[in-house]
């Protein structure tokens, strides 16, 4: 067992991989040290980061992509852009995946695809990572890609982020509203809920809109899993999840991952870093009241969303549990946030 701070923080989502595609940064960097960023391995030491969710994103073009610096000033309603082709996002999601075995060669991660995968990582020197997608435009509509990603590691898939695809419609970043917005899921999207289920890879409700959730439960038969959504009742966020989405999820026995991204925190839905974690202990009490002490974990959105300033990076962390402790959580439930939970859920998707 290293020395790291305990219990490490297993998490459901990070941006990590695209800050490499950018070609501002490389694997061994991430292994070495950064200047700047969320993550990389000696601030993941330092903070008790262990790991989580390595997410596979096709970014829009430049022109058409989301400019976040609005949502500093609510309400706010930004257009979405369109739709990325497959065979470009099959070539970005190929190469991206190689980035993040390149993580591994050079030390700074261990590709899991069990859970008792993970939950070894989590004793050793390096960051535990799970393989995911973060919208599935790389995949056809038949699905025929699937089998090839999951032999290469994935084991996790969001069918949308936000913008639409052959199998759904995402919510956009919109402050306030909900996320019942758009149609449900395509018969495409129904299709990849069944190979999913198949091949035992995790469906995330992440960015996805009401009635795609609603068809997702309806069809699937796995826990339902959202890793980086908050609870709309605190922040009335379209990003963020309804009490009777929560009640869906804690039906199949699912859980959530709490999204450390500043505008699905504060109440207000500024996307403003200066606010205390007593608003992230709100989330926490609100989700725990529909999903039970066994259903929350995290979902950073590290690399990939303005944080807390009391968190900063990975290497804030400490200042997480600090606010837990002092919001009363115990040993027991600790640990599960940190991730007990995230490994009972991983192990009753993926049976191993």
């Amino acid at each position: 067992m290293t020395d790291w701070p305990a219990p490490r923080i297993f998490d459901g989502h990070n941006d990590t991989l695209l800050r490499i595609m950018s070609g501002k940064i490389t694997a061994q960097d991430v292994a070495a040290g950064l200047p700047d960023g969320h993550i990389d391995l000696p601030r993941a030491k330092q903070g008790g980061f262990g790991g989580g969710f390595f997410a596979m994103f096709v970014p829009s073009p430049a022109d058409k992509a989301v400019r976040y610096e609005v949502m500093e000033n609510p309400p706010y309603d930004l257009p979405l852009p369109p739709p990325i082709p497959q065979a470009e996002a099959w070539d970005f999601v190929t190469r991206e995946f190689a980035e993040l075995e390149a993580l591994e060669a050079a030390g700074a991660v261990t590709l899991c695809r069990t859970a008792a995968e993970i939950e070894a990582a989590l004793q050793g020197e390096r960051m535990a990572a799970v393989a995911h997608i973060e919208g599935a435009e790389a995949i056809s509509e038949g699905c025929e890609e699937l089998e090839q990603l999951h032999a290469r590691g994935l084991r996790s898939l969001g069918p949308v982020w936000s913008r639409p695809t052959v199998f759904g419609e995402g919510v956009p970043f919109r402050f306030p509203s909900t996320g019942d917005i758009g149609p449900g899921l395509t018969e495409a999207g129904k299709r990849l809920v069944a190979e999913c289920n198949r091949l035992k890879i995790m469906l995330d409700l992440s960015h996805l809109n009401e009635k795609g959730v609603d068809d997702i439960a309806a069809l699937t038969d796995a826990p339902l899993v959202a890793t980086h959504s908050n609870a709309h009742a605190v922040t009335p966020h379209s990003r963020n999840l309804t009490d009777r989405q929560l009640a869906q999820i804690a039906e199949t026995g699912g859980m959530v991952g709490i999204n450390f991204a500043s505008a699905f925190l504060r109440t207000d839905g500024k996307m403003l870093a200066d606010f205390s974690l007593d608003l992230m202990m709100r989330h926490l009490d609100h989700l725990v009241k529909f999903l039970g002490e066994d259903g929350v974990g995290f979902g950073s959105d590290f690399d990939g969303a303005l944080v807390p300033q009391e968190i900063t990076d990975c290497a804030g962390l400490p200042n997480l549990r600090a606010a837990l402790r002092k919001h009363g959580v115990d040993d027991a439930l600790m640990h599960k946030l940190a991730h007990g939970n995230w490994l009972r859920v991983l192990r009753a998707t993926w049976g191993e």
